[in-house]
């Protein structure tokens, strides 16, 4: 059997490392199915040359991934159809978090002949058995399709992997790491190398404006991942981690057992991770950054403590400001995320967001405002509908999410045009402070220069 995952293109000049499709590449490599990539986030091929590669080589399958945001959504529309143009269309299949909480919408729209509901691999392994020996789909759990009278047949959820560390390594020798390795994370150095990892599946919160694909969260040994690291420092020279899962930070206790083992170990890596603020405590940060940690992305969300309550956060307005305090302190960069637009927000809410990010903004990244988005399986998406300021998924997609830095849909008592002057007046005091710090060190680089003669400078560049 012969499988084709295509990365699609999203107009980045350097692409995040693609680690779904590397998993179940490396688990259906594992059962002797043979998988090619096709790289268009590399190469930006037109999407009609994916209908000519189709029309010049067979698959059994083709498999696109993708996210719930409105732009990802167009390109999967886009591509689907070079797919469905193929003289030789293998059976087409979606997943992630964009078809996983609608299904049946995106079956329509896109003419796939399934979508992988949540956690894939088992499911793809299933599915690509039922192809090769002519199974009727409906023995496929964790599977959604259309029978042969037309109606969307959503299987039994399949049963999550529950030892995470029993799931192979994404299969790296399959893609170009020596591209995905360029690109740049928070605080890394010019001469870093970095790659992306998890050190878990899920999380343990709640937020209303979040979309679970699974309960809880399962973490990953800390042996395997450091095996995972060393292995990606000596086949691929990569200098510097990025813990892309939901939450690295999953409790005071895995932090600081993570911590002591990368320390124990041995191996020296810059890195930086997702984490929460009520788990921010000195001693953990300390040992964090002694550990190599450089930046930790924290979701805050609001300096509102009702809009907070609102959204299910599990945070306190305290616990929000301390923990970003001991962050600094610690020397280890805050990223700090705030949405605007939630139920209970206003003027007086956003203005409060704004001098937060002022006070405590350490030049490490330009921080925006962005208003909050009901994705299709959020609770904040289904009180939408309840409501009735949404409709249904084609309604999110096809008039309301337009683009992610506007409106979908106003949560406040604010009319669009005023929300949308809130988040102007917002971000432009953002935008200001963060060029002035720019312009500042500049400034300070020139002082350095002419004053000191500072022989070590080459030259005012911006990268």
């Amino acid at each position: 059997m012969r499988v084709l995952f295509v990365i699609m293109d999203t107009g980045m000049y350097i692409s995040t490392f693609p680690q779904g499709v590397a998993y179940l590449t490396s688990v259906l490599l594992n059962e002797g199915i043979d998988v090619e990539i096709y790289n268009q986030d590399i190469h930006h091929w037109q999407d009609h040359k994916l209908t000519h590669y189709l029309d010049k080589e067979k698959f059994d399958l083709v498999g696109i991934g993708s996210i719930a945001g409105y732009y990802q959504f167009k390109r999967v529309i886009e591509i689907s159809a070079a797919i469905n143009a193929s003289k030789n269309k293998p059976f087409f299949v979606l997943g992630g978090h964009g078809p996983s909480p609608e299904p049946e919408y995106y079956l329509e729209k896109t003419k796939a002949d399934a979508v992988v509901i949540g956690e894939g691999e088992n499911t793809i392994i299933n599915l690509c058995d039922a192809i090769a020996n002519h199974k009727n789909l409906k023995t496929v759990r964790g599977i959604a399709y259309r029978n042969n009278n037309g109606e969307c047949i959503i299987n039994e959820p399949n049963n999550l992997i529950e030892d995470v560390n029993s799931i192979p390594f994404p299969a790296y020798h399959k893609f170009p790491i020596d591209y995905y390795r360029l690109i740049k994370m928070p605080n890394s150095l010019k001469t870093d190398l970095t790659m992306r990892i998890i050190s878990g599946r899920g999380c343990i919160f709640k937020c209303t404006f979040c979309y679970r694909m699974d309960k809880g969260f399962r973490p990953r040994s800390a042996e395997s991942i450091v095996e995972e690291i060393e292995l990606l420092q000596k086949n691929y020279g990569i200098t510097y981690i990025g813990f892309t899962d939901e939450l690295f930070m999953s409790s005071i206790e895995r932090t600081i057992h993570l911590c002591e083992t990368f320390i124990n170990k041995g191996i020296e890596f810059r890195w930086s991770c997702n984490g929460r603020l009520n788990f921010a405590k000195q001693k953990v940060l300390l040992l964090m950054k002694k550990a190599g940690c450089v930046f930790v992305n924290y979701g805050i969300e609001s300096l509102d403590q009702k809009v907070l309550n609102n959204m299910k956060k599990g945070l306190t307005v305290n616990q929000i400001v301390n923990g970003i305090e001991e962050t600094l302190k610690a020397k280890i960069s805050p990223g700090l995320n705030i949405i605007f637009g939630n139920l209970g927000d206003n003027a007086k809410t956003i203005n409060k967001a704004v001098d937060f990010l002022i006070k405590y903004d350490d030049g490490a990244q330009m921080r925006t405002l962005k208003p909050v988005t009901p994705y299709p399986g959020s609770p904040l998406y289904y009180y939408a509908i309840e409501k009735g300021l949404l409709q249904d998924c084609a309604d999110f997609y096809e008039n309301k999410h337009n683009n992610s830095d506007l409106v979908t849909v106003n949560f406040t008592e604010m009319n669009d045009d005023e929300f949308h002057e809130c988040l102007l007046n917002a971000n432009k005091r953002l935008i200001k402070n963060y060029f002035q710090k720019q312009c500042d060190l500049s400034l300070q680089t020139a002082e350095k220069l002419y004053k000191d003669l500072n022989t070590h400078f080459r030259g005012f560049r911006v990268y």
